[in-house]
């Protein structure tokens, strides 16, 4: 672990343990503005859990979650959320009936002292809808503001996903398979994306797009079975030999360590 200095999350031996099954084993690691995290492993390694953990979707069993100093281990999701943590879900979690800008716009509301008050007209919360325009620009959705969310493109629904997350003005962002379904050149437009956001917040990154994540990632940590075998910056990672068997595979990994050189 890095000196606490400039660390926006910080995370200690974090365990979940569901009866007798341990999802998630003492896991460790910390981010800070202007990085990216990624966490990776095969299907099963408690990734997913492990942003629900951070999240506060659940309740951990031991260790903790500190968040620019605050121990926030075990707090409600909705109180997680109001201090400055945005979650992207792996399936798109979008209001599809709604044009792009409502959806974000009551994303926005959730930073409001009541988010009841979504039961009075939207004109009389201008600064919400700014900020909803705001955030689809950010996201790259710029003049998709009167779309229906329906009528969005997979990859641009993933997009709108990301922008409902800006719009709670979130400093740490809690991805989970951004680029789950989408094609190159839809990939592609969510890596610059990802990129875009990383030099304003602090970002934990679940992918199975191993290129991806080595593009983006400034530091990696793998998962198997609910537990760390490897976390460092991307290079170490890549050449660690438990990383190549566990998870890579060996033709993988060379293959990845000799497109590095």
């Amino acid at each position: 672990m890095r000196d606490e200095a400039g660390t926006l999350l910080r995370v200690e031996r974090l365990t979940k343990r569901f009866g007798g099954l341990t999802a998630v084993d003492g896991v460790s690691l910390d981010v800070a503005i202007g990085e990216i995290h990624a966490v990776i492993g095969p299907n099963g390694a408690g990734k997913s859990t492990l942003i629900n953990l951070l999240s506060g979707d659940l309740a951990p069993t031991s260790g903790r979650i500190r968040l620019a100093g605050a121990e926030i281990a075990g707090w409600r999701a909705d109180r997680i959320a109001r201090l400055g943590v945005g979650r992207a879900y792996q399936k798109t979690n979008i209001f599809p009936r709604f044009t792009a800008l409502e959806n974000c716009r009551l994303a926005a509301q959730a930073r409001l002292p009541s988010s009841l008050r979504f039961f009075r007209a939207a004109r009389r919360y201008p600064a919400l809808v700014e900020a909803a325009r705001r955030a689809l620009a950010e996201a790259g959705l710029a003049g998709c503001e009167a779309r229906h969310a329906q009528a969005l493109s997979h990859g641009e629904q993933r997009q709108l996903e990301i922008a409902m997350t800006l719009a709670t003005r979130p400093k740490l962002l809690l991805l989970d398979e951004p680029l789950a379904g989408t094609g190159a050149e839809e990939a592609a437009r969510m890596v610059d994306l990802l990129r875009r956001l990383a030099a304003t917040h602090a970002i934990v990154l679940v992918e199975h797009d191993m290129d991806a994540v080595f593009s983006l990632a400034h530091r990696i940590t793998v998962m198997v079975n609910g537990a760390v075998i490897a976390s460092g910056p991307p290079d170490r990672v890549r050449a660690d030999p438990a990383v190549q068997e566990a998870y890579l595979g060996a033709d993988e990994a060379a293959e990845l360590v000799a497109d590095a050189r």
